[in-house]
């Protein structure tokens, strides 16, 4: 059932028999317009029909399909398929007006573990920065199934893409974080830390992140359910990307204490270490490895600074802004994207040669060219804008 790529060769063997690059360009025929237009069409795709045919299909029971032959294998590269066409907001929106969306989401109880993947991961596609689809989603409980597969699919692939969709359906989406405060996701997420799957574990972080951010009332209950214990342990990773966003959930419960008088963080020595090991692992890093990690050493000393107020010693080694780090990007634009103008006019004599030599300067906006200003003196005694002429 996968799709095959479009050929071209016919088409491109054309344009080079008809045009070399040298000759001018002639009318087509109406022989070969039609043929031409004849071979486009056989190339192109009717989306919305194609999305319909794969509604058909996510719509017939999964004993009928392993009965016409069709395999699991098939099926994820149908959803391969339309993962690409929903890409487009306009398509995504478009699947529940045909009746697709309802099907996908009931392939999230796939009997195959790749397939339950694989239509998370269209989801994904579907509900991010999409407010409608988001709502079209959780109108059809699709935020039910992936709760269930985040919490308790025995394939860790399977609960990490379940967790990336439900981070995309309830991000910017009021209800969708409220429906899952209320089904216990806080726990669910301190158990997904637990897990063995770094990949997993970011996801986990990243979701925390996000919505102690966006509610701060939410660091309570991350702090009752053990949270910072965890985060300490997670931001000694040996992935770079875990320790960040551990030390960013960090900050924001250290932020949020800070706010209501209770330094209970900042008093707990066990992060002190932490961050004075981190320090430490941070100073003996090569100059590669120190530019590697910019955000790790910023997010090292803002927790250091809220929890003790006082800058890390980050800082006193000069390792937090290295040299060259605040200084602008370099402008590697203007010498290729330059205007004409400008161009000219810092370097007019480029262009000087016998046959160039007599060329007008350019037309500037606001006023004639040189030889009509000129001719134009001899009998006005104002400029354009009615000043006196020098």
């Amino acid at each position: 059932m996968a799709k095959e790529g479009p050929n071209w060769d016919g088409l491109l063997k054309w344009s080079l028999a008809h045009s070399d690059g040298t000759n001018p360009s002639r009318n087509l025929s109406e022989e070969d317009r039609k043929w031409f237009m004849e071979a486009m069409q056989a190339q192109s795709v009717d989306v919305v029909k194609r999305m319909k045919e794969i509604t058909l299909v996510m719509q017939t029971p999964e004993q009928v399909l392993e009965a016409q032959g069709v395999t699991s294998a098939d099926i994820e590269d149908m959803l391969d398929e339309l993962q690409e066409h929903v890409e487009s907001i306009d398509m995504a929106n478009d699947l529940h007006s045909i009746g697709g969306l309802v099907p996908l989401l009931g392939y999230l109880k796939n009997s195959h573990s790749n397939i339950r993947a694989k239509a998370a991961e269209v989801v994904t596609t579907i509900v991010q920065n999409n407010p409608r689809s988001q709502q079209l989603v959780m109108e059809a409980n699709g935020l039910e199934p992936l709760l269930s597969n985040f919490t308790s699919d025995p394939d860790v692939t399977v609960r990490t893409k379940a967790l990336g969709a439900i981070s995309s359906l309830i991000r910017h989406n009021k209800p969708g974080v409220t429906a899952f405060r209320l089904a216990n996701g806080y726990a669910a997420l301190k158990d997904a830390l637990g897990s063995e799957n770094v990949r997993f574990q970011r996801k986990a972080l990243n979701l925390i992140h996000y919505l102690l951010h966006e509610n701060a009332s939410d660091c309570n209950v991350a702090s009752e359910l053990g949270f910072p214990r965890i985060m300490m342990h997670l931001a000694s990773s040996e992935d770079a990307e875990e320790r960040e966003a551990a030390l960013k959930g960090l900050l924001e419960l250290a932020r949020e204490e800070t706010k209501g008088a209770n330094g209970s963080l900042g008093e707990d020595e066990k992060l002190k270490q932490l961050l004075q090991e981190r320090i430490n692992g941070i100073s003996l890093m090569s100059p590669d490895d120190l530019g590697a990690v910019r955000e790790e050493r910023h997010l090292v000393d803002s927790l250091w600074n809220t929890c003790y107020n006082e800058p890390s010693s980050l800082k006193e080694k000069g390792l937090l802004v290295l040299p060259g780090e605040d200084a602008p990007p370099p402008d590697v634009a203007s010498k290729h994207f330059e205007p004409p103008l400008r161009a000219w006019a810092a370097n007019p004599s480029t262009d000087k040669s016998p046959s160039t030599e007599k060329k007008e300067a350019p037309l500037l906006l606001g006023g004639p060219p040189p030889e009509a200003a000129s001719q134009n003196n001899s009998g006005a005694g104002e400029d354009a804008n009615g000043h006196p002429n020098r």
